[in-house]
């Protein structure tokens, strides 16, 4: 029955978020790639993307790699030793990612992120359509955090947060946690022999945290803590999230055919929770006004072209939440604007195909997209 379940699960995923660990990528001895298990994952991430799932890696084992090729102590490294060994060990990582996946006839794309990039909204936004634009043609994007250039005050600090934020940027159905241990139990099993596994988790309570304990692999920076506070940020987004064993043969595998894991189940969807964000939680900073044919539009599901505005209020940037109304004043929707108030002004009135001449580059075709927009009347 858990086969089955983790494969209903894991097939209804259109979007899904992968994290590798480092202690499953990089030997802790040698310091060298197990890349057999790097490419028996990526006959999985084939299979899975054959059946028309998106596929996001979100990949540690940079630094563990590199330390070792240059040479650095074991143990806990400064801040400038660490960003040495991320930028020498990503160019190998990056690299055997690629060669592993170009073998099923997969192309990588590398995407470094701070955590600037995901809490600066223009920053935010530029990183969220670069991601889109990768899986629309295909790609697969490999995100790993931008160690080379992070300072402790900007940093995520562990890929298990990272993978979180990332997941719950693209709207992701879900996020599977590779690691060293398969799930949560009630208590330390190394520790406390009657400790059970957890398999499923609907909310973090006080009693979920209570059972966390801490990462011990010296090139781990995680632990179930953080793993915890990334289910966190998943559950708000309305994104499921799996952890489970990584180590051994083909582990996504495993998980589809009822490997021990603990579920993390959210009550809703991505969408109805991007939303809801969109709706209830970011303060509106403009207004647009559009006709009657574009409220009608709005009605069947359709997206705000820039050919029904006729007014635009205010000041804001793109990627800025605005309210939509109508001629007479009423609040029809609150969505985010693709364009800034100086280009939104500019372009209103006009067919879509009329905006690059009016603003000398190639924009989005909707001043709001569909997908950022929500009906309030």
């Amino acid at each position: 029955m858990t086969g089955n379940l983790n494969r209903k699960r894991i097939v209804a995923a259109k979007r899904v978020v992968i994290k590798i660990g480092s202690i499953l990528l990089v030997d802790g001895k040698s310091g060298r790639l197990h890349r057999d298990w790097l490419e028996a994952l990526a006959k999985d991430i084939a299979e899975w993307r054959a059946r028309g799932q998106e596929i996001i890696l979100v990949s540690s084992g940079a630094v563990a790699l590199g330390r070792r090729y240059l040479d650095l102590k074991q143990g806990e490294l400064r801040l400038e030793e660490k960003q040495a060994a991320a930028a020498a060990g990503m160019v190998r990582l990056s690299h055997a990612y690629q060669e592993t996946l170009e073998q099923h006839g997969l192309n990588v794309a590398q995407i470094l992120l701070t955590l600037d990039d995901s809490e600066d909204r223009r920053r935010y936004l530029n990183a969220r359509s670069t991601i889109s634009m990768l899986l629309e043609v295909g790609a697969i994007p490999l995100i790993n955090e931008n160690d080379t250039v992070a300072t402790d005050e900007i940093r995520f600090g562990d890929n298990d947060r990272l993978a979180a934020r990332v997941a719950a940027m693209m709207s992701a159905d879900m996020l599977i946690l590779l690691s060293d241990i398969d799930g949560l139990y009630t208590a330390d099993p190394s520790e406390d022999k009657s400790a059970k596994l957890v398999p499923e988790i609907t909310e973090i309570t006080p009693g979920v945290e209570a059972m966390a304990g801490q990462a011990i692999a010296s090139d781990s920076s995680g632990g179930m803590p953080t793993k915890l506070t990334a289910a966190k940020q998943c559950l708000s987004a309305g994104c499921h999230m799996v952890i489970c064993k990584g180590r051994g043969t083909a582990p996504l595998s495993a998980l589809e055919q009822g490997g021990t894991c603990s579920w993390f189940i959210a009550s809703g969807n991505p969408q109805t929770a991007r939303k809801r964000w969109i709706a209830g939680t970011l303060q509106p900073v403009g207004t647009i006004i559009i006709d009657s044919g574009a409220k009608t539009a709005l009605g069947e599901g359709k997206s705000l072209l820039p050919a029904g505005i006729i007014d635009v209020e205010g000041e804001f940037e793109r990627g800025d939440a605005l309210t939509v109304k109508s001629i007479d004043g009423q609040e029809i929707a609150r969505g985010l604007c693709a364009y800034s108030s100086a280009d939104a002004r500019r372009i209103m009135g006009y067919k879509t195909d009329e905006i690059e001449g009016l603003l000398g580059y190639r924009g989005r075709d909707e001043m709001i997209h569909r997908d950022d927009l929500v009906i309030t009347q």
